[in-house]
């Protein structure tokens, strides 16, 4: 029954998201043809409330009433990029496709390296404010290294999840891999923490999770052709961006982050469809790269 129930709050959630706003005569109309009415009951006003309720206590999440429009999810609360908002859409999916068992080799997802093992005495750390002890094997050394860090945040970019943490045997944080972590496990120290650290602040002049210190945030412009212009309109390579021109045959961006490796690396995956305008120095270092391939390849 409970879990009737629970499957119950992730559809209230989902249908009441992809409506943004909708009536209780409405959501029971939709309620009647669901397929977790087993019981053909109707939704009542006092189940949706029993519902709206249990659902801030368990995701807490709040489901607002805005008159003529209807109930909807608190904007507070799902603000883009929130952990509850990918929370809540992670939920949503792993409950439809669980639905859909049976369609399970038309249903591709990607996997993410066996990292996950470290999340939970990560955020155990972090919540009971603890420093934790890794052994940590870079790409960039033969062997591996036992050391303390103190975790200030968690970042998943690209199917990898990262931790920001400040090692005691340097002043300033530190980017870790989580898939590079050999062994992991909380110690008895006090996690040293900034007082006015913000981690949104941290990542919000960067692309990724490179951070150099003498590379500071620029405006960048980029003129990408009508079919890359597309893409990037659906889903901005930063959140900085901006439409400066636009014509049938291109689009000129504008962005305001630090041009590092990963974010050069991120132009390069669209080939001519792009070209680096300014600044001057970014675009020499695409120059130079496309030339080293060129002769890699002969031409």
């Amino acid at each position: 029954m409970a879990q009737n129930y629970f499957k119950r709050y992730l559809w209230l959630l989902d249908t009441i998201k992809r409506h943004g706003h909708i009536t209780l005569a409405e959501l029971s109309r939709i309620w009647e043809l669901s397929p977790y009415n087993t019981t053909g009951e109707p939704l009542s006003e006092r189940t949706f409330h029993n519902h709206r309720i249990a659902i801030e206590e368990t995701f807490g999440i709040n489901i607002d009433y805005e008159r003529p429009d209807g109930y909807y999810i608190s904007t507070d609360d799902m603000e883009d990029g929130s952990i509850k908002e990918w929370l809540l859409d992670c939920v949503l999916v792993n409950n439809l496709v669980g639905e859909s068992a049976s369609m399970h080799n038309r249903i591709l997802t990607e996997s993410i390296p066996s990292s996950g093992q470290w999340l939970s005495t990560i955020i155990h750390a972090m919540k009971i404010g603890k420093a934790i002890e890794i052994t940590y094997k870079s790409f960039w050394k033969e062997k591996s290294a036992t050391f303390t860090v103190h975790p200030y945040c968690l970042k998943l970019f690209r199917q990898r999840w990262y931790l920001l943490a400040r090692s005691e045997d340097f002043e300033k944080p530190r980017i870790y891999a989580l898939d590079r972590i050999e062994n992991l496990s909380q110690s008895k120290l006090e996690l040293q923490m900034p007082k006015k650290f913000d981690a949104r602040e941290f990542f919000d002049s960067l692309f990724g999770i490179i951070a150099y210190d003498n590379l500071g945030p620029c405006f960048v412009k980029l003129r990408a052709d009508s079919t890359q212009s597309f893409y990037l309109k659906s889903l901005p390579l930063h959140h900085s961006q901006k439409i400066l021109e636009e014509t049938n045959e291109s689009t000129v961006f504008q962005y305001y982050l630090s041009p590092t490796f990963d974010f050069k690396q991120e132009l390069l995956r669209y080939g001519a469809g792009i070209e680096v305008i300014e600044p001057k120095e970014l675009r020499d270092e695409i120059i130079s790269d496309i030339k080293a391939m060129s002769e890699i390849y002969g031409i």
